[in-house]
């Protein structure tokens, strides 16, 4: 087996997401890299939830246009999927809830034998999909004993049953590598927060971040970590402020729509130089749009939101590794540069699951940034040739830490003057120069596929994996920037230099990285978008690539 792709799917509320991801810990276990996408509607209860496990021999981080097996919980994932299915495609279905060709498994009856409760049902289609696929049972045993070790043996018993119901119809040879550990996008991001040194995060669960605060909140009691849910948006934020004026590094959650709500304080944060971190993720708008599924349609407005003129970070991590990498980094940069920071990413990468691999937790710098002596007159806005001023946090004895939203002179005291305006409009803007000096040595542009090759794709966030492969598979280069505020300019620059022909590859309707491009003078020479609210698969971008080459 070099390429498998699995779909797993029945009605919500069956654990279809828990059986896709046994799934993909089945194919790890075996040695594969996998992939494994979800998809669901936005129904609080109902409505049809499907998964696509892809394994592949060589990296992966995207999906097949087609799928190799389908396990069928029900009969909607048979009549719904079926433009997913070639001609060799084999259907493993419960035999009490779906009919058609393919393999039936007889669930209800093997649940009824071992007095199973019904919840079982999945272990049993898993133990099929591994008969059916040639994984040795005894892998089924060690990720049941990982993943489910509550009622082991009652979900052992009916997925060896499950297994022997069906024909052998791939195989699945052993690869002898060690497996990687699966994580989603959220729970990378988590990690590398944590990693960054994360005291508080502060959310409203709004898709496709909200796993990120479950996940926080259940590894809380495991670190000196704070986990709140306030009542709205406008809360969380406010709230950051305050636990970050404290001392406490920060961050929230939320995505376009709980975002507009933030954007007041957001610019607060670029004025009163208070460090606050933005874990955004995107998915498909205007207004309430898709909100369960992907876009990347939120750039301008990261990049622009709040009132007023001030430094900001923004990076757009594109897998799960770079997720983990520079959520930890731009947690430490907004310290150490005292701006707000963003992490752009959508729905795609955050729930999204895949390996984690060696190398996502970064060296980062012992300092924050200058620090005052308490006890005397302390000016929490000092001017400094770096636009960093220094820092204490509240309380210190003989000293009054003032943060103010108003113009302010340095020691945070309100002012209409139009000097004072202009001398602290130049010190943000010098740490906007800082920001700029500290990203460029941490490779803000990545390079892939074969230098020198006369096309580039071009691409941001969660289209990396897809781009990755392409790029591979047609002998072309491709770039990614991961900084886009303060913009890369020198490195785009150098990354993009001898190319002949640059493809912007999106998921919106206008090319806005392309239009980023263009404010700074970097030509791009035509756009591959997409806007359904699906992420691209492999032979998809392929064939749109052809159409503009």
């Amino acid at each position: 087996m070099a390429d498998l792709s699995v779909l797993t799917g029945g009605r919500a509320g069956d654990g279809i997401n828990s059986a896709g991801l046994l799934v993909s810990h089945l194919f790890n276990r075996m040695g594969y890299s996998t992939y494994m996408y979800f998809d669901y509607p936005s129904l609080i209860k109902g409505g049809h939830n499907f998964t696509i496990t892809r394994a592949a021999d060589t990296p992966i981080g995207a999906c097949r246009e087609r799928v190799d097996v389908v396990l069928a919980l029900n009969q909607d994932t048979i009549d719904l999927h079926r433009d997913l299915m070639h001609d060799r495609t084999v259907v493993i279905f419960n035999s009490g809830k779906a009919a058609g060709d393919g393999q039936g498994v007889p669930v209800q009856d093997i649940l009824k034998e071992e007095q199973a409760p019904a919840v079982m049902g999945n272990s049993c289609m898993i133990g099929a999909l591994a008969g059916a696929t040639g994984i040795p049972f005894t892998v089924v045993e060690e990720v049941f004993r990982k993943q489910i070790p509550r009622g082991l043996g009652k979900n052992l018993a009916v997925a060896r049953k499950g297994f022997a119901s069906v024909k052998q119809v791939h195989r699945v040879e052993p690869r002898g590598q060690e497996p990687f550990p699966l994580l989603s996008g959220n729970e990378a991001i988590g990690l590398g927060l944590l990693h960054g040194g994360l005291d508080a995060y502060v959310a409203y669960p709004m898709t496709p971040t909200s796993n990120l605060l479950h996940f926080l909140a259940g590894v809380a009691e495991d670190y000196p970590l704070t986990v709140v849910h306030p009542e709205n948006e406008i809360s969380v934020i406010l709230m950051a402020h305050g636990l970050a004026y404290a001392g406490k590094r920060t961050a929230v959650g939320t995505s376009g729509g709980g975002f507009c709500l933030m954007t007041e304080s957001f610019s607060m944060a670029g004025t009163n130089e208070v460090p606050v971190v933005v874990v955004m993720g995107q998915r498909t708008g205007p207004s309430t749009g898709l909100p369960t599924y992907t876009g990347q349609s939120d750039l301008h407005f990261m990049l622009h939101a709040g009132q007023g003129e001030f430094p900001r970070l923004v990076v757009a991590p594109g897998d799960i590794t770079q997720a983990c990498t520079w959520s930890a980094r731009a947690l430490s940069l907004a310290w150490s540069c005292q701006v707000p920071a963003i992490i752009l990413v959508d729905k795609t990468l955050c729930e999204g699951i895949t390996p984690l691999l060696e190398g996502a937790f970064p060296h980062l710098p012992e300092g924050e940034c200058p620090a005052a002596p308490p006890g005397g007159p302390y000016r929490r806005y000092a001017i400094t040739d770096s636009g960093i001023s220094p820092m204490l946090h509240p309380p210190v004895p003989g000293s009054a830490v003032k943060v103010n939203s108003y113009i302010h002179d340095e020691a945070g005291i309100t002012t209409e003057r139009g000097d004072v305006t202009v001398l602290l409009t130049g010190k943000r803007l010098r740490k906007g120069e800082t920001l700029r000096r500290e990203t460029g040595v941490m490779d803000p542009v990545v390079s892939f596929g074969r230098d020198g090759a006369a096309t580039t794709l071009l691409c941001w966030g969660s289209t990396l994996p897809v781009c990755r492969e392409v790029a591979g598979r047609l002998g072309i280069r491709g770039v990614q920037p991961v900084v886009l505020s303060p913009f890369p300019y020198e490195q785009l620059k150098a990354a993009l230099s001898g190319t002949e022909r640059v493809i912007a590859v999106e998921e919106n309707a206008l090319g806005q990285l392309r239009m980023l491009c263009a404010r700074h003078d970097i030509a791009v020479d035509a756009a591959v978008l997409k806007f359904d609210g699906r992420p691209f698969a492999v032979e998809e971008l392929e064939r749109r690539l052809a159409e503009v080459a």
